[in-house]
């Protein structure tokens, strides 16, 4: 079978003609992936500048010593500073360890069992449901029930919103264990809940409170679970069976205001959220250096 000599030349100038078309594809690639970037970023620092520019208008002293004022008045936003932090704290204190729990279940225990199945598509559910929903539904069982809004069925709420994200960053932070680390601790003669507990969590424990800390970043800002439940309320309470003022309710009732006072306490009180979620995602991304 006879067979048609190609000049090197040619092979050459095909070979460049190719390279040149790959780069010229690489870089139009490329520009289109910055403009992007630079779209992106551009929205992300206008909300910011913004939010920093109207929101150092607002901040006072007074802002965190002071209650939530009557319209044309001075006040502050310490009531709904106090009921934002008691809900949150208690509602990641409850949520934790039940999140904690039932991710190390479902690695460690039963990984393909019935139970484990349901868990895994019920916290999918839970995950990818709307705040609003968990409000309505907290607002159906706790507040209908008791005839009342409360402070407890905001933690309740938040909870509920806690628990699958902490659920789903346990399974998938002990999953990454190196299987040699159990094995080893087996081979010692550690019983499982020994090597769960002192091997298996500790080796994940970064990625674990990383998980925590972006469920309390996503919890910090969330209005409709707490307007269904908590409500608001103008003065100072500790007692949860009341009504409670939250920071993200009183932003979006002042917003709303046309009064000049009540929209500068709603963006220092945009700020303050802001500037603790900015606070908790860097910290998270800090501690997620050191996992596995």
């Amino acid at each position: 079978m006879n067979t048609i000599p190609v000049e090197p030349s040619v092979l050459l100038a095909a070979r460049a003609a190719k390279f040149a078309r790959r780069k010229r594809i690489n870089q139009i690639a490329t520009i289109l992936a910055l403009v992007a970037m630079a779209f992106g970023l551009f929205w992300l620092f206008w909300i910011l500048w913004e939010t920093i520019r109207l929101g150092f208008e607002g901040l006072t002293l007074a802002t965190f010593t002071q209650m939530t004022p009557p319209p044309n008045e001075e006040g502050g936003l310490a009531n709904a500073i106090f009921g934002s932090l008691v809900m949150v704290v208690l509602a990641t204190c409850l949520a934790t360890p039940i999140g904690i729990l039932a991710g190390i279940y479902l690695v460690e225990f039963d990984t393909k069992g019935w139970l484990a199945t349901l868990t895994r598509f019920v916290n999918d559910i839970l995950l990818s449901a709307p705040s609003i929903v968990i409000g309505l539904f907290v607002y159906a069982v706790v507040v209908a029930h008791f005839k009342s809004f409360s402070g407890y069925a905001g933690v309740v709420a938040l909870s509920l919103i806690v628990v699958p994200v902490v659920i789903r960053t346990t399974e998938n932070m002990l999953q990454l264990v190196p299987s040699a680390l159990r094995e080893a601790a087996y081979a010692l003669g550690a019983p499982k809940w020994k090597v769960t507990l002192s091997i298996t969590l500790r080796a994940a424990r970064a990625g674990v409170i990383t998980g925590i800390l972006l469920a309390v970043a996503r919890i910090a800002g969330e209005t409709a679970p707490l307007l269904f439940t908590a409500l608001s309320n103008q003065f100072w309470t500790s007692n949860l069976r009341e009504p409670m003022a939250s920071l993200p309710v009183t932003i979006f009732k002042f917003a709303m205001s046309p009064y000049e006072n009540w929209q500068k306490l709603a963006w220092a009180g945009v700020f303050l959220i802001t500037a603790a979620v900015l606070a908790l995602n860097i910290l998270a991304r800090v501690l997620t250096r050191n996992k596995l």
